[in-house]
C-alpha cells in the first residue's frame, strides 16, 4: 500500500534523532517529545484550493523541519507517517 497525498498535503516519515553531546553522551529526558525532523515520502499535486493557488516546492526525499503539533498521524504496514499541509513545513535541511 502507498500513500498519495491530495491538494497541498505532504506525507512525512519522522526521523528519530538522539540528543547527544559533542563527546557522544546521550541526553535522556526528551524521549517522549515528538520529533520535528522528517523525510518527505510523497507530495500532493497542489493546484487551486479554495480560491488560492498552491505551487508545490517540496520534493520527495528532502529532509525537513515541521511544526510540532500539526498533521494527522497514520500507521501503514508497521510504518508511521504524518500528513501535513505544505505551509506546516518550516525549513528544508540541507547537508
Amino acid at each position: 500500500m502507498t500513500l498519495k497525498p491530495v491538494a497541498d498535503r505532504v506525507v512525512l516519515k519522522t526521523i528519530k534523532v538522539e540528543d547527544k553531546t559533542k563527546s557522544g553522551i546521550i541526553i535522556a529526558g526528551k524521549a517522549e517529545e515528538r520529533p520535528q525532523m522528517a523525510e518527505i515520502v510523497a507530495v500532493g499535486p497542489g493546484g487551486n484550493i479554495q480560491g488560492k493557488e498552491y505551487t508545490m516546492y517540496l520534493k520527495a526525499g528532502q529532509k525537513v523541519i515541521f511544526n510540532k503539533y500539526v498533521g494527522t498521524e497514520v500507521k501503514l504496514d508497521d510504518d508511521e507517517y504524518v500528513i501535513v499541509k505544505q505551509d506546516d513545513v518550516l525549513a528544508v535541511v540541507e547537508d
